[in-house]
């Protein structure tokens, strides 16, 4: 009895150890066996030396910290691939991320990496995806269309084909597929739809809003080629009962034609009879009225109706749509009335794009005179109007390119780190004396008591050239944003004066000035302009304290 009871204890504590193994392989060390067999797998399909000799051990140790490169962790999980500018190579399986089920970053832009997309499904908490710049192919996957939490979608500069599937999540921020080999129509989802053409440039085969090309059926060649023979069987049946169709609804149309014109013939007889019926010399010469009339209207808006870059400066370098769509295209972010891109033409000229929305239902003729009158504002410390674009889907205003970036930026960006760049008091300055050099010339050239010829002075409309001069941007646009819109989003329509009486005028500029003039003065976010998710303070209310320090450590009052 003894023994068997000794064997029985050895037994419990054996399997007891096994059990303790067992858990051990997937605690919160950081050692999960199947995340780590997934990125050796990775490892062996790049074929990277600096790889080999790094991605050693333990992937995630202490929860958090990491010694593999580009290898982000929380919790003892892998949260993160961030792989960039490294020139792997290999062809990356379909089924790579399966076992990364908390991966919630993956960047691999700039390689040389092949195969087809990854699929997604089993990676719900995705948030950033880049995989631009490499040799991928085939379809976009439709396991992406299941991340409700993805904010930034990069596949620009790949050799991807097919549909681009209809992505409608609200968190997507950023979304870039240019230059690959997708086809047919872009889908008309809100998400979509609210990023540029830019976005889709250099995919010869999509159509449709936003970019400028009409669909039809040559856009669908592709589509109808990937049929089988049955659906091509059953189209032609189609075809053939939709012909009979439309041939008897033409005879039923020529039959009441035939009927209508008995009737018009028998009534015209009978008021020329009763002298009822105009004289057929008034007749023709109303028709050839209005045909003068008619051809009058097309001299005047040519090219605007015809969907062509207007330039507004006779001394710039030209180019055609076609060259802005295929140019490579960085965005700078959303403004209050359209996003902003910067687009690198091959030409070399550098612009600036930007997309305008919620306008008022202006005609084109209308469009075409508010436009002149901005691009008619001539002084050294305004940012020039280069070009503009026309359609019934898309309106352009083209700019150029300010390399310093805006006074925001300056004043607020990088706080405690080190990129931050300082902002002396001399700058500071000089964009003061700048913005009231180019705000008096708005001022003295606006008849109009009734209206502020800014309308949205802030310093994140304040640019900066890369000579450090000062342009202001977005004056003149109150003539063409829709009143609704501007009174919820324009700096004009927050003063005291439109709050209490709703009245604008060219003082409502001078309080923005004076705004932008404190934000110099003491660094802090006025709450009336602040960004959206940007708490700011009441700088144009209650003043702060006396002595109380700005954020560059100065007292206020000096």
């Amino acid at each position: 009895m003894v023994p068997s009871n000794f064997f029985s204890f050895l037994l419990v504590i054996s399997l007891l150890a096994s059990q303790k193994r067992a858990t051990a392989k997937d605690d919160s060390s950081g050692f999960h066996g199947n995340e780590r067999d997934a990125l050796l797998a990775l490892k062996a399909t790049f074929n990277n030396s600096f790889l080999d000799s790094n991605w050693t051990g333990i992937m995630c140790y202490l929860n958090e910290k990491t010694y593999w490169y580009g290898i982000q962790c929380f919790n003892g999980r892998v949260t993160g691939i961030i792989l960039e500018n490294m020139k792997l190579t290999g062809e990356i399986k379909e089924d790579a991320l399966v076992n990364l089920t908390e991966l919630s970053n993956i960047s691999l832009k700039n390689n040389l990496i092949s195969g087809k997309l990854m699929k997604f499904a089993n990676n719900p908490k995705l948030r950033n995806i880049d995989l631009s710049s490499n040799k991928f192919h085939g379809e976009i996957p439709q396991s992406l269309l299941y991340l409700n939490s993805l904010e930034a979608l990069l596949l620009q500069d790949n050799n991807l084909t097919g549909p681009i599937p209809g992505f409608n999540q609200s968190s997507l921020k950023s979304f870039n597929v240019s230059r690959n080999n997708l086809s047919g129509k872009i889908p008309e989802t809100k998400t979509l739809q609210s990023f540029g053409f830019t976005s889709y440039a250099g995919n010869e085969n999509l159509c449709g809003p936003p970019t400028p090309i009409l669909c039809n059926a040559k856009n669908y060649v592709s589509e109808s080629n990937s049929e089988n023979l049955s659906s091509k069987s059953n189209g032609s049946h189609f075809i053939e009962i939709l012909v009979v169709v439309n041939v008897v609804v033409l005879v039923v149309i020529l039959f009441l034609f035939i009927i209508y014109y008995k009737k018009y013939k028998k009534l015209k007889k009978e008021m020329k009879a009763k002298n009822l019926w105009p004289k057929d010399e008034e007749h023709d010469s109303t028709i050839a009225d209005r045909a003068i009339e008619k051809k009058a209207i097309e001299k005047r808006t040519p090219e605007v109706e015809r969907g062509k870059l207007v330039f507004v400066e006779n001394n710039q370098p030209r180019f055609e749509l076609d060259d802005l769509l295929k140019a490579s295209a960085e965005g700078l972010g959303k403004g209050n009335f359209g996003n902003c891109y910067k687009a690198m033409l091959e030409i070399g000229q550098v612009v600036v794009v930007k997309r305008l929305i919620d306008l008022k239902p202006l005609s084109s003729e209308e469009f075409v005179r508010q436009v002149r009158a901005i691009a008619n504002q001539k002084h050294p410390n305004l940012l020039p109007l280069l070009a503009y674009y026309y359609s019934k889907d898309e309106k352009l205003f083209l700019y150029r390119f300010a390399a310093h970036g805006n006074v925001y930026n300056r004043l607020h960006g990088g706080r405690g780190t080190r990129d931050r760049i300082p902002f002396r008091w001399s700058s500071r300055l000089a964009v003061a004396r700048g913005v009231a050099r180019a705000l008096e010339h708005l001022h003295q050239n606006t008849r109009s008591q009734t209206t502020a010829p800014h309308g949205n002075l802030k310093s994140s409309n304040v640019l900066l050239d890369e000579n450090e001069e000062t342009l202001i941007s977005d004056y003149g646009l109150t003539s063409l944003i829709a009143l609704p819109i501007a009174a919820q989003r324009m700096v004009a329509y927050k003063t005291p004066e439109y709050q209490s009486h709703k009245l604008i005028s060219k003082k409502s500029d001078v309080w923005s000035y004076g705004c932008l003039l404190l934000e110099l003065l003491t660094g802090r976010i006025p709450a009336h302009s602040a960004p959206p998710g940007i708490n700011g303070v009441d700088l144009c209310g209650v003043g702060p304290p006396r002595g109380e320090r700005g954020v560059d450590g100065g007292d206020i009052r000096s």
